[in-house]
C-alpha cells in the first residue's frame, strides 16, 4: 500500500469515525457518566469489536451475508434488541451526580468493556460495509496480510482517537450534562431506542 492510498484510507475512515453511531454515543454518555479515564475501557471495547468485525468482513462472511439474507435479518434483529436493552438501561437509569462519578466507576471496567463490544457488533451491516469499504484498498497484486494489518491498525487507532475526543469533550461539559442528567439519560436512551428501531426497520426492507 502507498503512502498516497493510505492517506486516502485515513481521511475516508476518519469521516466514518465521526459520524455518530452507538459507539460514539456511548463515549458520549459514559464520558460524562463516568470520566473520560474510564471510558478507556468503553472504547477499547468498541475497538475490540470493531477489529472482530472487520477481521470477519475480510475473511469474506460480508459476501456469505449478501448470498444468505435470512441469516443477515436474525443478526439485525439480535443486534436491534441489543441496543434496545442499551436504550431502555440509559433512559430509565436514575441520574447521578458530580460527586458520584468519583465512586461509581471503580467496580464498572468489565461492564463498560463489555457495553463497548457489544454496541460495535450490534450493526451486522457494518460487515458488508467493511467488506465493500476496504476492499476499495487492497491491493491484489501485494501480499495480503501486511495490507491487511495496516488497514486494521490505521482504522482501530482513528476509531479510538474520535471516541476518546468525544468522551474527553463530554467529560469537559459533564457538570452542565449531569445538571440535567435525568434528561440526559432519557436523551441517549432515545437515541438508542431509534437506533434499534431503524435496525428493524431496515431489516424488513
Amino acid at each position: 500500500m502507498t503512502f498516497e492510498i493510505w492517506c486516502v484510507f485515513a481521511l475516508s475512515a476518519l469521516g466514518l469515525a465521526c459520524v455518530p453511531g452507538p459507539n460514539s454515543l456511548l463515549a458520549l454518555s459514559h464520558g460524562a457518566r463516568y470520566g473520560y479515564k474510564k471510558t478507556i475501557w468503553t472504547i477499547c471495547g468498541g475497538v475490540s469489536g470493531f477489529f472482530i468485525l472487520i477481521t470477519v468482513a475480510m475473511l469474506g462472511l460480508g459476501t456469505l451475508l449478501e448470498a444468505k439474507p435470512e441469516l443477515m435479518i436474525g443478526l439485525q434483529w439480535l443486534g436491534a434488541l441489543y441496543l434496545a436493552w442499551l436504550g431502555f438501561k440509559l433512559f430509565f437509569a436514575s441520574a447521578i451526580s458530580i460527586e458520584q462519578t468519583t465512586t461509581v466507576v471503580s467496580v464498572l471496567p468489565k461492564e463498560l468493556f463489555k457495553q463497548g463490544y457489544f454496541a460495535a457488533l450490534s450493526n451486522p451491516k457494518v460487515l458488508l460495509f467493511f467488506t465493500a469499504f476496504l476492499a476499495q484498498f487492497i491491493n491484489p497484486d501485494e501480499a495480503f496480510i501486511p495490507q491487511f494489518l495496516v488497514i486494521t491498525f490505521s482504522f482501530l487507532c482513528i476509531e479510538f482517537v474520535v471516541e476518546y475526543i468525544v468522551a474527553r469533550l463530554a467529560d469537559k461539559v459533564k457538570t452542565l450534562l449531569l445538571a440535567n442528567g435525568r434528561t440526559f439519560n432519557q436523551c441517549c436512551g432515545a437515541f438508542f431506542l431509534l437506533l434499534a428501531a431503524v435496525a428493524v426497520v431496515k431489516s424488513l426492507a
